[in-house]
């Protein structure tokens, strides 16, 4: 149903396939998911049966839209994804991981876990998005999100999607971003 890329899309994707660490802030319902799963998906090497891709969201719904935002968008593509988040048995949810799924999709909580079981190889890892930045970096998830930048590769491309930030938010972010893309959209920008 794609016709036109709403202007998050226009200014995002392609930072993103340039290899760019990307803040990206937009309202919420102006594409941001489809953003950051497009550029996801176009940087994947579909032959290559390793994780190459983290999103973190900070709730098990938010985890889901997203997984199957990504779904209908590699509907041609041979993606695998697995779905780590709570509410699941944490044997299936391994056993998919040890299958090395090119993209994971998960709450903080759940990736520490499998990242502690060394279910999920972080080693293949080429491109973090965290969703809701503002709410992941609050005091609420911060050591989670710490904890898991910790495993990950030192030259992780790194993106960062909310519709608010703070001062302190870009303060944080600049403990492990290289010279982001930092995009704003306005709200008289928006196409909704």
């Amino acid at each position: 149903g794609f016709e036109k890329p709403s202007v998050i899309q226009q200014k995002a994707i392609l930072p993103l396939l340039d290899g760019h660490d990307v803040i990206a802030q937009a309202q919420s319902g102006t594409g941001k998911t489809a953003t950051f799963s497009i550029g996801m998906l176009n940087n994947l090497d579909e032959r290559s049966n390793v994780t190459q891709g983290l999103i973190l969201a900070h709730t098990r719904e938010l985890a889901v839209q997203i997984y199957n935002v990504l779904k209908g968008l590699s509907k041609f593509m041979d993606v695998t994804f697995n779905l780590c988040v709570g509410g699941t048995l944490i044997k299936e949810n391994i056993d998919e991981l040890l299958r090395n799924p090119h993209i994971v999709i998960g709450t903080p909580g759940r990736v520490l876990d499998m990242i502690n079981k060394k279910a999920l190889n972080t080693r293949t890892l080429r491109l973090l998005i965290i969703d809701e930045a503002d709410e992941m970096l609050s005091k609420i998830f911060s050591n989670q999100i710490y904890d898991i930048f910790r495993c990950l590769p030192n030259d992780i491309q790194v993106g960062l999607f909310s519709a608010t930030m703070t001062e302190e938010f870009f303060n944080l972010t600049k403990h492990f971003m290289r010279n982001p893309v930092k995009l704003l959209v306005k709200n008289e920008e928006l196409t909704l």
